[in-house]
């Protein structure tokens, strides 16, 4: 499994469903656990929560910028 286009492929799904988006930010191993629809330990998907946290944070940086940008 490429870990990276499955971060992406779960990153894509939560930012486009706010019910997904407010499950991760509450719970973010049931939210990923939900989007590959498999319960796994918590400690296997600790990679993949901390990636997938860390592209959200990325993601919504660059949106930001590119609002700023956008001003100046």
């Amino acid at each position: 499994m490429d870990i990276k286009a499955k971060i992406n492929e779960i990153v894509d799904r939560i930012k486009n469903d706010d019910g997904l988006m407010d499950l991760f930010k509450s719970d973010p191993v049931k939210a990923i656990e939900k989007v590959i629809g498999v319960d796994l330990p918590d400690d296997k998907l600790a990679p993949i929560v901390d990636g997938v946290k860390a592209k959200l944070t990325v993601d919504n940086a660059k949106d930001l910028f590119g609002s700023l940008k956008k001003l100046f």
